[in-house]
Parts: C-alpha cells; structure tokens; sequence
C-alpha cells in the first residue's frame, strides 16, 4: 500500500510542485542530490576530493521513451565529461550511468552506441564509466552491453545486485583481472522466482557475492551503508590480503558521511555516488517506491551526520 501511494505520487506534478516549493524539501534535496546543473556537480566533485574521496556521477533520468530523449541524455554526459577533464578531475570522478535512460528499452543498439560515446568521451577525460543495473528483466542485455563496451574499453565497470538470485554465479564470471565490479543490495522488488524476498536473505547473499569478488583478481566496489558489512568487508580484506587500495567502498551522498570520512582516514578508498540533473523528485521518489523501507533509511540520513 505505501508504495501504491509513492508511485502515485511520483505521477502527481501537483505533488511535485509542493515538493519542489517547500523550504523542508529543498533542504532534503540538496542533501542527496548535487543540484541541478553540471557546475553543480562540478563543484561538489571538487568538495568532495578535497576531503579525499573520489565521485561517481549520475545524470539523473530514467526510462527514457524517445530517441530524442536518449540522445539529450548521451550529450550531457559528453559535456559533463569534457568539463571534468577541462577541470582536470578524471582522476577523481568516474560516471555511472543507467541504459534505460539511454534507450535500453526500446532499442539496445541505440543504447549501446549512446554508452560507446560516453566511453569514448570519458577514456579521453581520464576516467572510466560503470554501467549500473536495474530490474532482472534488463539484466542480461546489461551485462551483454558491458561485455562489447569491455573490448575497447577494458575498464568499464559492471553493478550486481545481491538480491538476485544469479548474482553469485555472475561475481565467478565477472571476477576476473582487471573487472570492475560494483557490489550492491539492490534496490528493485523482484519476483520470489528470481530475487530473495528478506533482509536476511539478501545480506547473506551479498556476503556470499563479497566473498567471491574480493577473493579473485578483479577489483571490487562495494556499496554499501550497512555497518556489519562494512565490518565484514574490512574483516575479509584484510584475511585475504587485500591492500586498502585493491577495493573500494561506495555510499550515496548524503549519507553516513562520518563513515566515509572514517574510511578515508584508515586508508580505504571510498567513492561517493553523487546524483545531479533536474529530474530529482522521480528520483526520490523512486529510490523510495522500490523499497518502502527507505522511507525510514532517508529520514535517519537526513537527521544525522553519522
């Protein structure tokens, strides 16, 4: 029922515009979200590498319906790209970007052509690009995509999200020399026949995945805000010999920025995914929709500082 009434109110412009004027609001944003333009970006990319953390961006904007569309979208990644290399940040922002705002689902040629740009454009820039992952119906033309992306740009990351049931046999696929791959619980509400239902379920399998991927000889980013596995991150790291340079930690802007600085200050790398573009509202409110119980996980990050 309560993600009934998200959707619904993600569809509302009239509830948008409420949103969008409440000085509450616009405070909540402006934790979560970089703003709304490239400079904004820019700027807190150059905040946040000041205090030793690196950034991945995300142009916010999803489920893209026209080629016109896809195609507005590839050309803000080209000029944030050749922004960041003009400001000579490269070094410290990646770009992650979502197919489906690309035209995933309604033509995967486009789709990949669109991200063969932007990693063309961000090889250029000095960076690399991470292709995120969405529901398990797009999963394997996902992953299918980053494959032909890899073969000329090798360093073009993947995401698995541990709430799928596949996950683990493809962190045994995808670990291998020189595969990024990001770690993550997932965020969409998957069938039983294909994703695990509860937390228990999910942490389990996130572990299981973590285990896998630190173990082989890619590089691992995992993201994550949970404690334990944050704990059990460290932990097994340190048992398998990994220096605190061959992984990485990845969290959202906004929250628990005392664990990332924590993090910086032993010696991990961590990662900070910053979202920016005018399409914030859908964006919250479909970080909220897909799980409910991020309803409570925001309100906590937005009262606190840990």
């Amino acid at each position: 029922m309560l993600r009934t009434a998200i959707l619904a109110a993600a569809r509302s412009r009239r509830i948008e515009r409420l949103v969008e004027t409440a000085p509450l609001t616009r405070a909540l944003v402006r934790r979560f979200v970089a703003g709304t333009g490239t400079e904004d970006a820019l700027r807190v990319t150059r905040e946040l590498a000041a205090e030793g953390m690196r950034v991945s961006l995300d142009f916010l904007g999803e489920d893209t319906a026209t080629a016109a569309h896809a195609e507005a979208t590839k050309d803000e990644y080209l000029h944030l790209l050749k922004r960041l290399a003009d400001a000579r940040l490269g070094a410290d922002a990646e770009v992650s970007l979502k197919l489906s705002a690309l035209g995933l689902r309604f033509d995967e040629k486009l789709a990949y052509e669109h991200a063969h740009a932007i990693c063309a454009a961000a090889a250029a820039a000095g960076t690399v690009v991470t292709v995120d992952m969405e529901e398990h119906t797009t999963a394997d033309a996902t992953l299918e995509i980053v494959e032909r992306l890899r073969r000329d740009f090798p360093s073009t990351g993947a995401v698995l999200q541990a709430c799928l049931r596949r996950t683990e046999a493809d962190c045994r696929e995808l670990a291998v020399a020189g595969s990024r791959v990001r770690l993550v619980k997932g965020a969409y509400k998957e069938p039983e026949s294909v994703g695990y239902r509860t937390a228990i379920e999910v942490g389990r399998s996130f572990v299981r995945c973590l285990n896998v991927l630190l173990a082989g000889p890619g590089y691992p980013m995992v993201a994550t805000h949970d404690p334990r596995l944050i704990a059990i991150t460290e932990d097994r790291g340190r048992w398998l010999g990994r220096a605190t340079d061959e992984f990485e930690f990845q969290m959202l802007y906004g929250v628990r920025p005392q664990e990332q600085r924590r993090l910086v200050a032993e010696g991990y790398l961590v990662r900070v995914y910053l979202p920016y573009g005018t399409q914030w509202y859908p964006y919250l409110m479909r970080r909220l929709a897909e799980r409910p119980a991020n309803v409570a996980f925001f309100a906590r990050a937005a009262t606190s500082r840990r």
